[in-house]
């Protein structure tokens, strides 16, 4: 009798597990959804800017900026900004972020002697136990605003120009597609356009243009709001990679519980039936005996 009561009661636990996991995987999906979308609908803004910078750099002659070079003389003091997440139940989102910032530390000079800020609630104990020191902790929750990144970027900027630092690095998870996210280490300071894709030679040609106002006041208007849309795109894909994390490991759970659920209730049956069995022949032996 004890058993059977004792999986009766761990039944009861799992089925309120399952209803717990179920209800955060639908929250996830919900979030997920938003998410996505604001993430893929930044992307054609941040790859447009890219693209006039570009083409004002190739165009416009040997234009300079402070925010495409580092100062000369300048020692390597970069600082480094980790994004996680404030909470966890998301699967190995965390550690995929925190294992490649370590090989990103460990790996590369003037990291670990240079400043390393942090966005999120999970990566404070990683980094504490690890030795790493975090000079400043951001906060920016599950819909960040532009002006909040705007903040932060312009903050970036100013250091670096200044030559407090001489490269800022973004460790964060890029999201491709629901099925495929992977961290990623991205240079934001000084910026670097991405490389140019084969086209064909009739787009190769050079094409001259007249610029109104001056290239270089384009170009001084261009690479602040690239480094913005960049660095705004980071915490997108961020969070949308979060969103679908926890989306996997809360239906992995969801289906973990429902199947040992059943194995417990296959369990419950099947001693519930030797118990009954134990008592018919009890039943029938003092019968027997009375005879």
């Amino acid at each position: 009798m004890g058993k059977t009561r004792e999986i009766k009661k761990r039944i009861k636990a799992v089925g309120n597990i399952r209803r717990i996991t179920k209800t955060m995987q639908m929250i996830a999906t919900s979030k997920f959804a938003r998410a996505q979308q604001r993430a893929t609908a930044t992307k054609p803004y941040t790859v447009g800017v890219f693209e006039l910078v570009r083409e004002l750099a190739a165009t416009g002659g040997n234009l300079e900026h402070p925010l495409l070079n580092v100062r000369e003389g300048a020692k390597p003091h970069e600082l480094t900004l980790i994004i996680t997440s404030d909470r966890g139940l998301a699967g190995p989102y965390n550690g995929s972020i925190l294992r490649t910032a370590m090989a990103h530390l460990k790996g590369t000079p003037g990291t670990r002697d240079g400043v390393i800020e942090l966005v999120g609630k999970k990566g404070v104990s990683f980094l504490k136990f690890n030795g790493v020191p975090v000079a400043t902790q951001h906060t920016t929750g599950d819909k960040p605003t532009f002006e909040a990144i705007e903040r932060l970027a312009h903050g970036f900027m100013d250091r670096f120009i200044s030559g407090e630092v001489t490269a800022v690095r973004v460790i964060y998870m890029r999201y491709f597609s629901a099925g495929r996210q992977k961290p990623e280490v991205m240079q934001l300071l000084p910026l670097k356009p991405p490389p140019v894709k084969d086209q064909p030679a009739a787009k190769k040609q050079a094409v001259l243009y007249e610029f109104t106002p001056p290239a270089e006041e384009l170009l001084g208007d261009l690479i602040p709001a690239a480094v913005k849309a960049t660095l705004f795109q980071a915490f997108n894909d961020a969070i949308v990679s979060e969103h679908v994390a926890r989306m996997v490991a809360m239906k992995s759970a969801t289906d973990n519980a429902g199947k040992m659920g059943k194995r417990l209730t296959r369990a419950y049956n099947r001693a519930r039936q030797a118990q009954i069995t134990t008592e018919l022949t009890e039943i029938i032996s003092g019968a027997a005996a009375l005879e």
